[in-house]
């Protein structure tokens, strides 16, 4: 089965190993007919310690690491890198 790719933004990296990722979905709003954002923060495993806040990265699903990393950085580029 593929792992999920997603796109996001780094908001914290204050756990050792951890980046907390923003990760920024659209839709249109069935009754509105509006774009609506929706956001959600994923905790992504980070080997290197790397990431920086306010960078874009991609994240891939992965085995569970701990209670809430089931994510893992793939890689890093945009503001910061």
């Amino acid at each position: 089965m593929p792992r999920r790719v997603m796109e996001g933004v780094v908001v914290s990296t204050n756990q050792d190993k951890t980046a907390i990722v923003r990760v920024e979905r659209r839709f249109l709003h069935p009754l509105l007919k509006k774009t609506v954002r929706r956001s959600k923060r994923y905790h992504a495993h980070d080997e290197a310690n790397s990431a920086e806040v306010g960078q874009t990265i991609q994240i891939r699903e992965c085995a569970p690491k701990s209670k809430l990393k089931r994510w893992e950085i793939v890689s890093a580029h945009g503001e910061g890198s």
